[in-house]
Order: structure tokens, then C-alpha cells, then sequence
């Protein structure tokens, strides 16, 4: 992926944290747990601060469908 990822992009940041973390257990993910890897991939450009518990709560969520279809 080369484009910037944003909160609002959630499928994108879906994408990401499935190509950097192709093992994870999404169910066993928390919350910090799902900031630090989003934090911490290379395209990720906004402000870290500006997350609340919903936003994760949301690519949680679209995490585990796109991997329960």
C-alpha cells in the first residue's frame, strides 16, 4: 500500500493490518493492542491523538467480518 492512512479509512487500515499482521487471532486483538499496530505501520499519517475507543471499536469490527467471510 503507498497511499496515507487516515482513521476515516477504515477498509484501508483493515487491508494494512491484515498484510502486517497476517496471523493475528482478531478475536484475542484489544483495543491497545489494535493502536500500536495501526501507529505503527508505515502509511499510517494521521494524528495519533485524534483516535477515540468507537474508531477503533469500528476496524475492529470490519477486521473480524472480513475475516469471518
Amino acid at each position: 500500500m503507498s497511499h496515507p492512512l487516515y482513521w476515516d479509512a477504515t477498509f484501508e487500515m483493515v487491508l494494512a493490518l491484515t498484510e502486517a499482521h497476517p496471523d493475528a487471532v482478531v478475536e484475542e486483538i484489544g483495543l491497545d493492542q489494535l493502536y500500536q499496530w495501526i501507529i505503527e505501520l508505515p502509511n499510517f499519517a494521521d494524528d495519533p491523538a485524534l483516535v477515540n475507543e468507537r474508531i477503533l471499536k469500528d476496524i475492529l469490527t470490519e477486521w473480524y467480518e472480513a475475516n469471518d467471510g
